[in-house]
């Protein structure tokens, strides 16, 4: 007979109200007002609440704040009721709507999706799945004036660049590069790179973007720094020899270009001699693009 295991502890989750007395008006007319709030928070592994508003049309938009359990339980109050008669059916009306405009795009019918994403975006304006398909949208249909603006709104949302929406934000950086938008490319992996540094697969991401923009200094420079995080990541070294076997790796980059290959080659003999050889340049070819985490 086993022993049962203990149930895992659900943590704290739902919508909750606090309350902020403001004063209105001024001199002898100045009187206090009750201003009450709904937020939706999440009870973070290391104890901590994540508190986000909800907007006008009930659904959690907005900036992220974080909130010690302590304070959290003292300032705020568990709207249940509230939850299940006002936000529940607005999260799943947008959720319907965003999944009707995945089903257009993905079959093409780019009007239709437009028209679906924006009614999602008229109800939660910073929805991330909205955004990313419109933009996905614009792209696939050749407006990049339209996408670029729904890039400048993309860059601002930091949720935009969380693991869940990896899909949605590779598909975008792609469409980004393959529209020949490489500025805007680069300037959007950059941004990500910001918040995710130890991921390899942006530094390539951006080298990818500056060899098609001919911008070979920076190509072999993002090369590089992804490969000081890890010199053996199999992409970036192939992208490397391919630029080196094909004559384009400038002269004033070759020495770094060169110690990275050499620092591949001397960490791949310290793990197994037989693979020394996998860093030679002549079988390289371009890899694709690539989806690592966001």
């Amino acid at each position: 007979m086993t022993e049962q295991q203990p149930a895992k502890k659900q943590g704290i989750e739902g919508v909750f109200s606090n309350q902020e007395v403001r004063k209105v008006g001024t001199g002898t007319t100045t009187r206090k007002t009750i201003q009450k709030s709904y937020w939706y928070a999440i009870e973070q592994p290391e104890g901590d609440l994540e508190v986000q508003p909800l907007n006008i049309n009930y659904i959690p938009s907005g900036p992220k704040k974080r909130v010690s359990k302590e304070d959290f339980l003292q300032s705020f109050s568990p709207e249940p009721e509230f939850y299940v008669s006002n936000v529940l059916p607005k999260v799943k009306e947008v959720n319907k709507t965003i999944a009707r405009a995945d089903r257009y795009r993905q079959n093409k019918e780019y009007y239709s999706a437009e028209m679906e994403y924006g009614n999602a975006l008229r109800v939660d304006e910073d929805n991330i799945r909205a955004n990313f398909g419109l933009g996905i949208t614009y792209l696939e249909r050749g407006e990049n004036n339209k996408a670029e603006d729904i890039l400048g709104r993309l860059v601002k949302l930091e949720g935009a660049f969380e693991t869940q929406h990896k899909h949605l934000f590779n598909d975008f950086g792609i469409n980004l590069r393959k529209n020949a938008m490489y500025d805007q490319s680069i300037a959007y992996y950059t941004r990500a790179l910001e918040l995710s540094p130890q991921d390899e697969n942006l530094y390539y991401n951006i080298a990818r973007a500056c060899l098609e923009k001919k911008d070979l200094n920076s190509a072999v420079d993002y090369l590089c720094k992804g490969l000081e995080l890890n010199p053996v990541q199999e992409t970036l070294l192939k992208f490397l020899m391919w630029m080196l076997t094909k004559g384009l790796i400038p002269d004033a980059k070759k020495p770094a270009a060169t110690v990275a290959l050499q620092k591949a080659k001397a960490t791949q003999e310290q793990a197994s001699p037989a693979l020394a050889g996998a860093v030679e340049p002549q079988a390289a070819a371009m890899p694709d693009d690539r989806k690592g985490s966001a």
